[in-house]
């Protein structure tokens, strides 16, 4: 689905607020053409972020000296980060891809199914998946969660988890976890699509960050109807 204008301004003003930019700082980026930059001795981890062909980096000076000369292109490469902050001990967060929405179409049950709006049934959702899942997922930052369950034995067992948090009151980056046996049946994007119409319902944008190398989760976002809009590269500092 293709993105309003002002819904792509709102992604940009939240965006620049979380890496501490002026409000306007990706728009006039665009306008001439140069890359963002911020520099902060204190700051612990590296931020590359493309958005609508424009470019923020923030981290310190000697980071953002080195990158001068380097074009986007090669900046949204995690290894270029981990080369440039070396010295500093620099170690992998990963490139994220960044897709976003400001309408989707509904997904609709083929049965009837219980949502849980509750913490326990996510924390028992989280004990069933493989941990490297539950880290990338993270639904403990998620404050708004949606939790498929199943009625198994006179007990609700969970199966699939859609959340959300909020970014800067504009912004509702989702999140989906599935139990293992239950994947490959859609209730990811079953999940995923009651958390996204519920921020929606609360005036949000939606955002949708997947690793590059994880498949299944940027093919779920494609399924969602999100579109890519663009990318965010990190590395934490010694």
């Amino acid at each position: 689905m293709t993105l309003d204008p002002g819904s792509a301004a709102i992604i940009q003003l939240a965006w620049a607020r979380r890496l501490g930019l002026d409000d306007d700082a990706f728009g006039d980026a665009l306008a001439s053409g140069k890359r963002i930059v911020r520099a902060d001795e204190s700051c612990r981890t590296v931020e590359f972020v493309r958005l609508f062909g424009s470019s923020a980096l923030v981290g310190p000076q000697s980071v953002i000296d080195a990158a001068a000369g380097i074009p986007d292109e090669e900046m949204a490469q995690h290894v270029t980060l981990l080369k440039l902050t070396r010295e500093r001990g620099g170690h992998g967060l990963g490139a994220a891809a960044l897709f976003f929405a400001d309408d989707l179409p509904l997904q609709q049950p083929s049965e009837e199914l219980t949502v849980s709006h509750g913490n326990p049934e996510a924390i028992e959702l989280e004990g069933r998946c493989p941990p490297d899942d539950v880290n990338e997922v993270g639904l403990s930052d998620l404050e708004n969660r949606f939790t498929i369950v199943h009625q198994l034995d006179g007990r609700r067992v969970p199966l699939a988890c859609g959340a959300y948090g909020e970014w800067e009151g504009l912004l509702a980056n989702l999140g989906v976890l599935v139990d293992p046996e239950w994947r490959r049946r859609g209730l990811g994007a079953l999940a995923g699509s009651i958390a996204a119409h519920e921020a929606l319902a609360a005036g949000l944008t939606l955002q949708w960050r997947a690793d590059v190398s994880n498949t299944g989760c940027l093919a779920l976002a494609r399924k969602l109807g999100l579109s890519a809009g663009g990318i965010q590269t990190s590395v934490h500092l010694r």
